[in-house]
């Protein structure tokens, strides 16, 4: 069923909203996708706070064409049956949980990816972006760096403890 103007309206402003607020929003194929694996993929995605959602091109560019920021993206990837994955927290979240699930529907393919600056990526740095490791991990890898150092010192005095307090039973049992 067609949406009326007024429902295409509200969908170009839901769309322009997601854009604003995405730190990356990612385009992939969907075609051959079940209605079953694409419930599946929502779910995922909404796990980590990734928003998928599957709306005209059309529509798409309107919203695109309304934000000052994001007039100058080349829209001419936009073509077929897409669907846009949104995520306002995490760069790479809407990547990672896409790559993930095209491990087991390889029917989901990346066309590329719309960043906050209006730049859109390609396809081969959307795969590239799936790689890399989310941001929770990031700062609690960039942690455990920074406290490796205190836990060496710690480690070495409590080392050296021992060894002298063996020393020091060592003479008192002599």
């Amino acid at each position: 069923m067609a949406l009326t103007k007024s429902q295409k309206s509200d969908v170009i402003d839901e769309v322009s909203t997601l854009l604003k607020e995405s730190k990356m929003t990612v385009v992939a194929k969907y075609q051959g996708t079940t209605v079953k694996a694409m419930q599946q993929l929502r779910r995922d995605a909404r796990d980590n706070g990734t928003k998928v959602k599957v709306v005209k091109n059309r529509l798409v560019v309107q919203a695109l064409q309304g934000d000052d920021r994001l007039k100058a993206v080349e829209t001419s990837a936009l073509e077929g049956m897409l669907l846009y994955a949104f995520n306002g927290e995490d760069e790479v979240a809407a990547a990672q949980v896409l790559s993930t699930f095209a491990k087991t529907n390889p029917s989901i393919e990346f066309v590329g990816a719309i960043s906050p600056e209006g730049l859109f990526v390609s396809a081969d740095d959307v795969k590239a972006l799936a790689n890399l490791p989310g941001k929770n991990q990031l700062i609690a890898e960039t942690v455990a760096m920074l406290l490796s150092p205190v836990h060496d010192v710690t480690n070495a005095l409590s080392g050296n403890l021992h060894a002298l307090l063996d020393g020091v039973e060592a003479k008192a049992s002599a």
